[in-house]
């Protein structure tokens, strides 16, 4: 069985190219092929992208940023905002979109992302809740944390 691993992308020509198959892969919006582009020409190498590859190619990709507090975290933290999950069509629904997902999980902190192209039973499979808030509607996910216990039986 073929266990996908997730990679942080390199900002260089080489992903560029990679990034071209996804071009007009679900709706304009969803492409990350300017984000890309503009952190070549800003020399970024701290990438936000993700990616899984296999045979060689990308097949699907994640941008992640860690963002100031968040209005629904609760305690007030920084939180990563998943964008732009994306999977080639003939890899979609073969465990790739939840490995990028698991992934960003894996980090411990709170998630917020857009259901994009009919995605929403995705977002709520992995576990995310649906909230609306001045953005629209929006998915969030928190990291289990342990309830601090007083003596009396009530949570901290």
């Amino acid at each position: 069985m073929y266990i996908p691993k997730v990679e942080r992308l390199l900002v260089n020509y080489k992903t560029l190219e990679e990034f071209k198959k996804f071009k007009g892969c679900g709706a304009q919006e969803l492409s990350m092929l300017e984000d890309l582009q503009e952190n070549i020409i800003e020399d970024n190498s701290e990438s936000p992208f993700y990616g899984i590859y296999y045979g060689g190619s990308l097949v699907a990709r994640m941008s992640l940023y860690v963002t100031k507090p968040y209005e629904y975290s609760i305690p007030k933290q920084e939180y990563l905002e998943l964008f732009k999950l994306e999977v080639l069509p003939t890899f979609q629904k073969k465990g790739f979109g939840r490995s990028l997902v698991d992934y960003a999980k894996s980090l411990n902190m709170p998630i917020k992302t857009t259901a994009r192209v009919n995605s929403e039973e995705f977002w709520q499979k992995q576990g995310f809740q649906k909230t609306t808030n001045h953005e629209g509607t929006v998915y969030l996910w928190y990291p289990e944390t342990k309830v601090n216990t007083v003596s009396n039986g009530e949570s901290a």
